[in-house]
């Protein structure tokens, strides 16, 4: 067996021995490949390393099939019964969190006068008193390692949120936040150089009240809009298209509903978010009070996006009042039922809905002013007057009343 000195390289054949003699310190000067950094407001996802954007809203991100955030090339339809508008606060929490991450915001059909009712940023010292102390009173007293699990109502992707954030702060920068807080009170003030256009729609009636034309699609200056701002863009600038209240009677012509004009618009949507799968997010709503589910042109707009989510809105008369009592872990009672009929992106390592994404099956939604909306398991509040049970929940196996000092430990 023979022996070779270490610091020299095994010769080729066709290489001249003079450049093969390594120094014997060329392991020190070697050095590794500086790390990718990813555009603002975007990080990887925990499951497979995707980029991923926020929605602006903490616990949709946690629900969107495990990733932590609405993944780069892919769209999210919401749809919502109902003359209430939870759809369109969603749209104006994704759009206010691209503007203070200096993305670049598309929208269709609405004027300028929506983007400036848009939510301004909470107040932050405020903001971060409170979820010191909410997190102090409500830190787990049984065992330390308890300590980084998600809080209630975030699941497991409020986890895997904190430990992302934790393990990309060598990627991105230290100060950088992926979901903001914003105030329905406040006004969020855009910056001079707005990178938001909104675009009108092709056939948009004027002054004249002609009628438009039934042979030209209402989409295609939208989708020439989409593609020359990309085209145009560097491969760094992420997009936000925004579609509110699509094939709505009160913005849409008569013929847009026409599936040779809006599927036809959603296969150029979804072309375009396969060729710019690392730059585009889509967020659209649509009224399913108009355009039930069962119908065929629903269905076909429903499989066009990759993810389906649907509010289903109580009515006012329903929604209890919080009793004087009430904890502080339901502050506000649910307003409505939210529905998961698919997430984007399902993984085999894991993902989607129900238990796998921390979630059951029965998801209820409140829309606040300080905290947006907020999704969260639902649960029947207990029933007045019921005091037998009640009371029997307080008892032990042999009838006695469990006191405090039986279930601390």
């Amino acid at each position: 067996m023979s022996f070779r000195k270490r610091g020299v390289v095994v010769p080729q054949a066709g290489a001249s021995s003079g450049l093969l003699r390594a120094q014997p310190n060329s392991s020190s000067t070697i050095t590794s490949p500086r790390p990718i950094q990813a555009p603002q407001g975007t990080r990887p996802s925990p499951l497979d390393g995707r980029l991923t954007t926020s929605t602006g809203t903490r616990s949709l991100d946690a629900l969107l099939a495990g990733h932590s955030g609405l993944a780069l090339g892919t769209s999210l339809l919401i749809e919502e019964s109902g003359t209430t508008d939870f759809g369109g606060s969603l749209l104006k929490y994704y759009v206010s969190e691209g503007i203070v991450q200096k993305h670049t915001i598309h929208v269709l059909g609405m004027p300028e006068a929506w983007g400036r009712e848009l939510p301004g940023l909470g107040s932050g010292d405020d903001g971060s008193k409170r979820k010191k102390k909410t997190a102090d009173d409500e830190k787990m007293k049984i065992a330390w390692r308890y300590e980084r699990l998600g809080e209630f109502g975030v699941g497991i992707g409020g986890a895997r949120d904190r430990n992302i954030s934790q393990s990309s702060s060598s990627t991105t920068a230290p100060s950088a936040v992926f979901c903001h807080d914003f105030d329905l009170s406040q006004r969020l003030i855009l910056p001079s150089p707005s990178n938001m256009h909104f675009v009108p729609l092709s056939t948009q009636q004027d002054l004249n009240f002609k009628e438009p034309n039934p042979v030209k699609s209402p989409f295609a200056g939208f989708i020439n809009h989409i593609s020359s701002h990309l085209s145009n863009s560097s491969p760094a600038t992420i997009h936000r298209i925004v579609v509110p209240n699509l094939l709505s009677t009160a913005l849409y012509p008569s013929n847009a509903s026409s599936p040779s004009h809006v599927l036809q618009f959603l296969h150029a949507i979804r072309a375009l978010l396969r060729k710019h799968q690392s730059q585009l997010t889509v967020l659209m709503t649509l009224p399913i009070t108009l355009y039930p589910r069962n119908s065929g042109l629903t269905r076909w707009i429903e499989l066009l996006s990759d993810g389906v989510l649907e509010l289903a809105p109580f009515p006012t008369s329903v929604i209890a009042a919080k009793p004087p009592g009430a904890s502080n872990i339901h502050e506000e009672p649910p307003q409505g039922m939210l529905n998961v009929h698919r997430l984007p992106i399902f993984h085999e390592k894991g993902g989607g809905g129900g238990e796998a994404s921390g979630f059951g099956d029965d998801l209820s939604f409140t829309l606040s002013r300080r905290k947006g909306i907020v999704i969260r398991p639902y649960s029947l509040p207990p029933v007045e007057g019921d005091t037998e049970a009640q009371e029997a929940g307080l008892k032990g196996d042999e009838g006695t009343k469990i006191t405090k000092a039986d279930i601390e430990f």
